[in-house]
């Protein structure tokens, strides 16, 4: 099924990049990197440079804060501009539709509104957009809960239980609503969740009880989002902190995971060094993406995709370079011990300002920092590393088949997604909570 003349499902594997399009408020700032990076002015510019790198994939994301201006009102020019180009250029878009922050008016990742609003944005698009088929509904769910409502980084900038629950409870119900609403309008739509590979090392036999928590609680916004079980002191914790046996149960019951690749993210900060008093700090490259991409593929068995990393700070041209080959290294080797990697990405396209995806909040007197993390610099000259990763590209996107049987939703094929309780359960969710303005709490 290919609504609307959509391009062809390229068979090769997804060698892909993006365009950021993070949006969150640091200091009650709003940090908009597509405007940081001067995007809106040269869109087409940047677009095109994709095609250079010869690739086709794009993570790119409507600009949610501009195109989303109130309950059921939209923008749609920006998009409709670049969308019309994506597909008339062939390159194949992986929309992003909510990368760290919300609009203004809807404020933050407290409000219990977000899900059904959220699901209305996301089947505004998708009716508008028919044939975009791949989809990241929000990116990295648990670092946007846990910076803005665990550690007061950003967004509401608070810094309890309470409210990190909260955050993460309504970000995973928003995801699956837009996912629901999403298939009403494209029943074999693809949905490439990006969340960090992250693991952490406990420094002392008296910090081992810290790092067993977090490295339970690593994998909570993709449990949640794939109906698995938690851990029983992840249970505790978030009944704990104000999320009720009903709520639980809807995640547990709405099952999307067949529609889902694993999307994973691996940066050096990935890992962390933890001490006995709890204390985090990085641990840089110890067991790598491999070993760590592994646990996530053992726990969910999904088709799995690396969907970000950059340089690291602080590195330089040549080592970003070498940067580049561990991770297709690591990459390959996850393929060769059999776990169904069916993409890699380098992201950003452009370099970063005032803003990494490594979770700091970026220093009050240094606004207008860059971040030199991108393929091409802000005057869009390809750094070595674009030129590493174009000749990547160039050697292996031939040689890798995408193994794109897993990629493949045939809609009349039974599934958990048709089973008579998941069927119900999405009538209900779609008539309570969607198509009306009842109760505020999608749970309920």
């Amino acid at each position: 099924m290919k609504p609307n003349d959509a391009p062809p499902f390229n068979p090769f594997f997804m060698f892909a990049t993006g365009i950021d399009s993070a949006m969150p408020k640091l200091g009650g700032e709003r940090i908009d990197q597509m405007e940081k990076c001067g995007h809106y002015e040269r869109w087409r510019e940047d677009l095109d440079l994709v095609r250079d790198l010869g690739t086709r994939y794009l993570r790119y994301g409507v600009p949610f804060h501009r195109a989303y201006l109130g309950a059921d009102k939209f923008d749609w020019e920006h998009s409709d501009t670049v969308f019309g180009y994506l597909r008339e250029h062939d390159i194949i878009p992986i929309a992003e539709l909510c990368r760290f922050g919300v609009p203004d008016w809807i404020g933050d990742f407290q409000n219990p509104d977000l899900p059904r609003l959220f699901a209305r944005y996301a089947r505004a698009f998708a009716e508008r957009y028919p044939w975009v088929q791949l989809y990241t509904p929000i990116s990295t769910i648990f670092l946007t809960a846990w910076a803005s409502a665990k550690i007061g980084l950003y967004n509401e900038a608070l810094a309890d239980d309470r409210s990190f629950v909260t955050a993460l409870k309504n970000l995973c119900a928003a995801s699956i609503m837009a996912m629901l609403e999403i298939l009403e309008v494209r029943p074999d739509a693809i949905f490439i969740q990006s969340e960090r590979a992250a693991y952490y090392h406990a420094d002392s036999p008296g910090a081992i009880g810290h790092a067993e928590t977090m490295n339970a609680m690593r994998f909570l916004a993709l449990d949640l989002i794939y109906g698995h079980r938690v851990d029983s002191g992840m249970y505790e914790l978030l009944v704990d902190s104000g999320m009720t046996r009903a709520e639980y149960c809807f995640f547990m019951e709405t099952r999307l995971a067949r529609h889902c690749v694993l999307g994973t993210d691996y940066y050096p900060s990935n890992e962390r060094r933890v001490t006995a008093s709890g204390e985090r700090r990085p641990a840089g490259e110890t067991l790598g993406y491999d070993d760590i991409v592994t646990q996530y593929y053992r726990r969910y068995g999904l088709p799995v995709m690396h969907t970000e990393t950059s340089t690291p700070e602080g590195m330089t041209s040549g080592e970003a370079v070498h940067w580049l080959w561990k991770e297709w290294a690591n990459a390959l080797r996850v393929r060769n011990n059999g776990v169904p990697l069916v993409g890699f990405t380098w992201f950003p396209l452009v370099d970063q300002v005032d803003w990494t995806e490594i979770g700091r909040q970026p220093l009050e007197d240094a606004q207008g920092r860059i971040y030199p993390v991108g393929l091409y610099d802000l005057d869009r000259n390809r750094r070595p590393v674009g030129d590493a990763y174009r000749q990547l590209i160039r050697d292996w996107r031939r040689l890798l088949p995408a193994q794109s049987v897993c990629l493949q939703m045939p809609i009349t094929l039974p599934s958990e997604f048709d089973e008579p309780m998941a069927v119900r359960r999405r009538e209900n969710i779609h008539r309570y909570y969607v198509q009306q303005d009842l109760p505020p709490n999608p749970f309920a």
